[in-house]
């Protein structure tokens, strides 16, 4: 068992514990119940999940109170699924003595952790994630929300969880598609903030890949670290916090013009590569650097060019609309070396000007 303390100062209790493990699933649910001894726990899951047995395995097969997302996935992350959320809870009698239960990957993670804070003022979510995403990234930190018609996450608020446990048996019934887009975040966090990491992403791919869970608990203990010190520094992304952007400004909007047809990483994998050009565009960044990231993306199967059905101006009134952006234009989080973000007058994200973003974005077609 790998445990590691959060400290956030924007957390009423101050500090949240990540535990990693394989295996820690079954039995959890008493865990919970002795955590919250006097609160009522409500799981929100999806039908995935429920197929895969991981609310059986959770429940330890009992009937539990709980709400299934169904259609899974990021066609359901939007402000109507949380209020059914709310409302499952209001028809439960249930109230702020409360704790929600996440039980899944990213997209359940933002819906009930954005519920949860909105649920009779805010009341306690516990994460427990069950994808590559949701362990390397999503349920860390307390960003929740869900997506407008127009945009990914418009609506959201910063609650920070009350725990995450991470069981890496989980990730044993992910797809194989799933599973790979979920491990851009491990290659973005290497490439923020740790070159030894990126090394050992490239020299033990294959294990990953393979998912022996001794390597997978290595590489959820290696993001944790990393968005936990972050976090503890930067809790509602003032600055510092924005590191962990690299790659989403782009990525964000590719995803958004895909109609999500492209999983968050494999948006997020055709963003590092335009962060890499705008790199080079500016002088900070060359080509055998963006070649190292190229080989390790192409690896793992994603895509780094922007699909031909997608067009330029609505990549670019996309990222107008960025939730960051500032008179309509976003800053960008860029890179001077594998493990060192480039900041300009102590900002961690830095202003580009869009004709150089234009001419990255046609690159990539």
């Amino acid at each position: 068992m790998i445990e590691l303390k959060i400290t956030v100062p924007a957390v009423e209790e101050g500090q949240y514990t990540i535990q990693i493990s394989s295996g820690q699933l079954a039995g959890l649910w008493d865990r919970i119940k002795a955590d919250y001894p006097k609160s009522t726990r409500f799981v929100v899951t999806d039908q995935n999940l429920v197929d895969a047995g991981h609310l059986d395995t959770l429940s330890g097969g009992r009937d539990i109170p709980c709400y299934v997302i169904d259609p899974p996935g990021e066609v359901s992350k939007t402000i109507e699924t949380a209020i059914h959320i709310v409302e499952a809870m209001e028809k439960a009698y249930l109230g702020r003595d409360s704790v929600i239960v996440a039980l899944g990957g990213g997209t359940v993670g933002d819906i009930a952790g954005f519920a949860a804070a909105m649920f009779k003022r805010g009341i306690p979510v516990v994460q427990v994630p069950t994808t590559t995403l949701a362990q390397a990234d999503s349920a860390v930190g307390g960003k929740t929300g869900v997506d407008s018609s127009l945009s990914k996450n418009a609506f959201g608020a910063f609650w920070h969880p009350a725990a995450v446990y991470i069981d890496v048996d989980t990730l044993k019934t992910l797809d194989d598609r799933e599973f790979r887009s979920g491990l851009v975040e491990s290659v973005k966090h290497a490439m923020i903030a740790d070159a030894e990491y990126f090394d050992y992403l490239e020299s033990n791919l294959d294990a990953i890949l393979a998912r022996e869970p001794e390597v997978l608990k290595t590489i959820a203990h290696k993001n944790c670290q990393t968005k936990g010190h972050v976090v503890q520094i930067d809790p509602n992304e003032k600055n510092m916090r924005r590191i962990l952007n690299y790659g989403h400004t782009v990525g964000h909007a590719v995803e958004s013009a895909s109609n999500y047809t492209l999983l968050h990483g494999e948006s997020i994998a055709v963003g590092i590569v335009a962060a890499g050009l705008i790199e080079i565009e500016l002088g900070i960044g060359d080509q055998a650097r963006l070649d190292r990231a190229l080989a390790l993306l192409n690896k793992l199967g994603m895509p780094t060019q922007i699909p031909a059905k997608i067009e330029e101006q609505q990549l670019i009134d996309l990222i107008k609309r960025d939730k960051k952006a500032v008179d309509q234009w976003p800053k960008f989080v860029l890179i001077n070396q594998i493990g060192q973000v480039h900041q300009v007058d102590g900002q961690w994200a830095v202003s580009v000007e869009r004709s150089v973003v234009e001419k990255v974005l046609k690159q990539l077609y």
